[in-house]
């Protein structure tokens, strides 16, 4: 799938949320970052919205959602894809309501995370839901079989977080991948051709044992050949955004909340 999507035109990704699970301010914390008034580090929890003229769809709808999505448009959302069931990636997902009034929302998500899903939300797929539960359809997909929603084609791909396999995806010559520590040589080569690349970054140091650091995310987005590399899921020790991003090497960069990326052929 190395030139896959070639036919999109114009293709807009929001970043919603660049932060990690407890986001940033983190509670409680009284370091420089967290006290920033830049509005920059300031990062709710990892979520993008990928939009062509004609369809929406939404990476991760985290606990943060309700706030992200507020600013937006009121449209139609296509579907949701999930990376995983961790909270800070579907917590928010009851907030999706009031979209329903146009019509069922179709979550995407591997067996595992469809499992979690389940789990965790259960009133929401029981034989006999009570009045105002989102109606949601829940699809199994899995990593290297492409999926069309809308005009968007989608190729998800496996990485893994810790022990964990998770989902990243590729949209055309963007991907988007979160939570990530390690990739196996089949679905890397599954990004080849990718050239604007969103991808976890934890912070600089002290290693995490299912995170990549920064040093991590910049040697894979050189295996993938990515021209433009946006770090994300960043937790406060990245430091204050201008200082880090001036130490990144040319062509990567960090991601912040509210970032607008416009992709065309």
């Amino acid at each position: 799938m190395a030139e896959a999507g070639s036919e999109y035109r114009m293709m807009r990704v929001t970043l919603l949320g660049t932060g990690t699970s407890c986001g940033v301010p983190v509670i409680g914390c009284q370091c420089n970052v967290c006290q920033s008034h830049d509005a920059k580090d300031q990062r709710l929890r990892c979520s993008i919205m990928v939009e062509t003229e004609n369809t929406r769809l939404l990476v991760d709808c985290g606990p943060d959602f309700r706030q992200q999505i507020l600013p937006q448009p009121f449209r139609r959302i296509d579907g949701i894809l999930v990376t995983h069931s961790h909270y800070d990636h579907v917590g928010g997902m009851d907030d999706i309501r009031p979209y329903c009034q146009f019509g069922q929302i179709n979550v995407y998500a591997d067996p595992i995370a469809r499992k979690g899903m389940l789990e965790m939300l259960p009133y929401c797929f029981a034989e006999n839901r009570y009045p105002g539960v989102p109606a949601i359809g829940l699809h199994e997909i899995r990593a290297g079989q492409p999926i069309t929603i809308g005009d968007i084609e989608i190729l998800p791909v496996e990485v893994m977080h810790g022990r964990l396999p998770i989902l990243g995806y590729r949209f055309g010559h963007f991907a988007y991948i979160t939570d990530m520590k390690t990739i196996a040589p089949d679905q890397l080569a599954l990004l080849k051709g990718v050239r604007t690349l969103v991808v976890n970054a934890l912070r600089f140091d002290k290693p995490h044992h299912s995170h990549q650091l920064v040093d991590d995310a910049i040697e894979f987005a050189h295996e993938v050949g990515a021209q433009r590399t946006l770090l994300t899921h960043l937790c406060h020790d990245i430091g204050l955004h201008h200082e880090a991003n001036a130490r990144l090497p040319k062509g990567v960069e960090l991601a912040y909340d509210g970032q607008v990326l416009e992709l065309g052929e």
